[in-house]
């Protein structure tokens, strides 16, 4: 507020009042010395006349009284004005809800709007996820689904930048959804006033804070949901967790984008489908909990095994004991005694991918190795094993072995093709081929190139020289796991590691143990097992739940006999289970590392099959213990097409980027190619609230990106609550499938608007601090409105006003005359 000046214009009575004024003053000096009252009540009679005169001569100077006020109608001044869910709130012991306030402090017949409209030019303005402007806040109707408070602000300064703004008046409670980490960017604006719409009591409400969804190779527990809720207003209250498995709905024909949407971005809405094109949630487990006290914290934990592969669509739904059939917008008039539903439930995504995850095996030899591990895979069906066995070296080429004139080997005249190309010569291995997709794959024995290898996702060495493999071979293996990203293991069999030769390889150098030891040897024993303290760590090396009962189970696991000896492990390697003999130091059993984009592993022992042959439960356990350890080997492994979801917080719309890796066979980017994206809400909730499968799919086109070869990318805009599935199918330039992919997400605005219901004093109170404003309360808008024209503005003027014109300088004086008679009357001298 500026401060006000006196300016003396009548300067040539000065000497007249002085002479005055000092005529005035002997008079009253002398006159006051014959009264005959007691010193303390003549000084204070004496001050009182001469204050009166002061103030009659003041007046023969003529003072003027200025200062600097707002120039009318030159300076902007914005209302902003909440039109989010939030203010559908009604406080406790309240008639009505904050909107419903807010709308009457907004109506016409309020009287701080007229007193505001003298002096600036109002600009008027309404937010949820975006900022439009009004003429008269009819469009105030509480149904935005998020609270951009921050972006709204840095909009109207962005917006009048470089223009007389004096200040902008904030209706809000204060529960932004755009605020992101840090402190809030306020730089550049004007005065901000938050009117602060709610009171602090608190709301009964039950709110799901967050909730963490965790995956594992651990079969028992392959999804664990962990989720956070606020109890308020519940003391002793039982609250119950439902956990309801969506079905997705059948796809009905994609609905193309329209308007002036370009191929890249969507922001439309679905159109509706038949009501019934989806199934009804499916309840898979319920857990209760009793509030002990008021705003309690709970947590419930869910471990669910998803019964089908890929995208799985979960709804976690709260309620109070009792109430637990009330779900937002259902039907029947029912009514909840919570302040909002709309923060009691949320979808969750589940991706267990889609298989099959196709695993090379390589043998040097039929063994027991391969048939207990192809007996555990057989029970996964996300995992293929295509196994390629040597059933016998090459040989040397003599006449006398074959018959004349033959040149192929006859162990394979059993078999029913005899054609040349088709049946291994002497000098080269007898190799078998298993669960190939075709009678053409693994023709030829190990890959030679690059975009036949990397159609496995991983590969496994197991009893096989290095000899067996070209140098160029070899280097492509170490390729296969340090760029395309696939999993390498090498089991332990009698040619295995430093008994095969790798020392010095490519292989070699990818493992993550040095095979540089003498080959002199250990001779077999009696190895048990044991975990190391990573190994502990690890989910998919445990097989219990527990530790107490994973310690019990290793006791339980026969010995072994033996063992590959190394010298070391390699720096950045994690040791997961070691094996002990006697008083022997414990020495490496299963190793792994992180190697390029992809991970390799050794399993140092050479008979791990004799596990399964002790009894029923530990041949289980060997199984479950091959099919996490192929789903280690496997997870993280890239395919050719990649949707990937990159959800941006930042974003008032919540738009999503829908981002499309495509590869090559050689897993180099792919250009010139086609990707189309289908987007299907699942379990979506409407804006009347009921949840429904029935909205209809939207087609995308992706464009290529402009920084990064063999990336598509596109634009989708979610307008409800709920569950999103995204396919991507992409073809080449020729129009042949490349091949297909999905992602799943959910967007859930609510879960930000409603976190919490109590306004956010200490954010509003911060905006006003930084900007030189101050929080307001609604009582007191129509003095602020009166004093904002004396207040600091962008255009100013200055304003006087002839102090003796004033009527309190004459009451003043005769007040003080009144004074000085009303205590000379108390003595009895008047």
């Amino acid at each position: 507020m500026s401060l006000a000046t006196v300016i003396i214009s009548g300067r040539d009575w000065l000497i007249p009042g002085t002479v005055f004024l000092a005529l005035s003053l002997c008079l009253l000096f002398w006159s006051y010395r014959q009264v005959p009252i007691g010193g303390g009540r003549r000084l204070a009679c004496f001050a009182l006349k001469l204050l009166g005169v002061l103030a009659l001569a003041a007046c023969l100077l003529e003072p003027l009284w200025s200062r600097e006020r707002a120039r009318p109608g030159a300076n902007f001044f914005a209302v902003i004005a909440d039109n989010s869910q939030g203010m559908k709130i009604k406080d406790p012991g309240a008639s009505s809800s904050r909107g419903e306030n807010l709308a009457a402090l907004l109506s016409a017949n309020t009287e701080w709007q007229p007193a505001l409209e003298e002096s600036f030019q109002v600009r008027r303005y309404l937010f949820d996820s975006r900022l439009q402007s009004t003429r008269d806040y009819a469009e105030l109707i509480f149904d935005g689904r998020l609270s951009s408070m921050m972006t709204a602000l840095r909009t109207v300064g962005e917006r009048y930048k470089g223009q007389p703004l004096a200040g902008i008046l904030l209706f809000t409670d204060g529960n932004a959804t755009d605020l992101g980490e840090g402190t809030p960017d306020l730089a550049g604006l004007p005065p901000v006033y938050p009117v602060v719409m709610g009171t602090d009591a608190p709301v009964k409400d039950l709110a799901l804070q967050r909730i963490a969804v965790s995956q594992t190779a651990f079969e028992d527990a392959p999804v664990t949901m962990q989720a956070e809720a606020l109890a308020t207003g519940y003391p002793g209250e039982a609250m119950v967790a439902r956990l309801l498995k969506l079905s997705r709905a059948p796809a009905p024909t994609p609905e193309p984008s329209r308007g002036t949407q370009t191929p890249s971005t969507s922001t439309n809405r679905p159109a509706r489908v038949t009501p019934d094109a989806g199934a009804a949630p499916k309840l898979i487990a319920e857990q209760q909990q009793r509030a002990a006290r008021d705003a309690d914290n709970l947590s419930f934990r869910f471990q669910v095994k998803p019964d089908q592969t890929g995208l799985n669509f979960y709804r976690l739904q709260l309620a109070p004991r009792g109430e637990t059939e009330l779900t937002p917008g259902a039907p029947g008039g029912r009514t909840s005694s919570e302040a909002t539903l709309a923060n009691n439930g949320r979808v969750v995504v589940v991706d267990r991918g889609r298989g099959p995850y196709r695993i090379l095996y390589v043998c040097g030899r039929p063994n027991w190795e391969y048939k207990f591990l192809q007996r555990a895979v057989l029970e996964d069906d996300q995992v293929q094993l295509v196994a390629l066995l040597r059933i016998a070296r090459r040989e040397p080429k003599f006449e006398f072995r074959g018959r004349a004139g033959e040149s192929s080997n006859p162990l394979f005249r059993g078999f029913g093709n005899q054609s040349k190309e088709e049946i291994e010569r002497y000098d080269q291995p007898v190799l078998v081929r298993l669960n190939t997709k075709d009678e053409f794959e693994l023709r030829g024995g190990f890959p030679k190139l690059p975009e036949d290898l990397y159609a496995y996702h991983a590969v496994i060495i197991d009893d096989l020289e290095a000899e067996f493999f070209t140098p160029d071979q070899m280097t492509l293996i170490q390729k296969f796991v340090s760029e395309r990203g696939g999993g390498f293991l090498m089991l332990g069999g009698t040619e295995s590691f430093q008994q095969g030769k790798y020392h010095r390889t490519p292989i070699g150098d990818l493992l993550p143990v040095y095979l540089d030891q003498p080959s002199d040897g250990q001779p077999p024993g009696e190895y048990k097992l044991n975990f190391t303290r990573e190994g502990w760590l690890q989910p998919w090396a445990r097989l219990r739940n527990t530790e107490s009962d994973e310690k019990r189970r290793l006791e339980d696991v026969p010995p072994f006999g033996v063992l590959n000896q190394i010298r070391g492990i390699k720096p950045g390697a994690s040791p997961i289970a070691t094996v002990t003999s006697g008083r022997n130091p414990a020495q490496p059993a299963l190793v792994v590392q992180r190697y390029g984009n992809g991970r390799s592993g050794a399993v140092l022992l050479g008979d791990l099959w004799h596990w399964g042959l002790k009894d029923e439960n530990n041949h289980k356990d060997l199984d479950k213990g091959w099919r996490q350890l192929m789903r280690w080997l496997v997870s993280d492994v890239p395919n050719r097409t990649e949707l990937q979801v990159h959800q941006q917080p930042s974003d008032p719309n919540q738009a999503v980027r829908l981002q499309v890796r495509v590869r090559d066979k050689k897993f180099s980017p792919l250009d010139n190619a086609t990707v189309v994206i289908t987007v299907t809400p699942v379990g979506v909730e409407t804006n009347r609230g009921a949840s429904t499968n029935a909205l209809a799919p939207i087609r995308l086109t992706a464009e290529a990106s402009p920084t990064e070869a063999g990336v598509y990318e596109t634009t989708y805009v979610p307008r409800e609550t709920g569950g999103y599935q995204a396919e991507a199918v992409v073809t080449d330039n020729v129009g042949m499938e490349v091949g297909r992919t999905e992602a799943g997400w959910t967007s859930d605005p609510a879960a930000d608007e409603f976190r919490s219901l109590r306004p956010n004093r200490a954010l509003l109170e911060t905006i006003a601090k930084q900007t030189g404003g101050e929080v307001l309360t609604p009582a007191k808008l129509g003095a602020f409105t009166k004093s904002l024209p004396n207040r600091k503005a962008p255009i100013t003027e200055n304003w006087t006003s002839p102090l003796w014109h004033q009527a309190g300088v004459f009451l003043f004086a005769l007040a003080c005359f009144v004074a000085e008679w009303g205590l000379r009357r108390a003595r009895g001298l008047a």
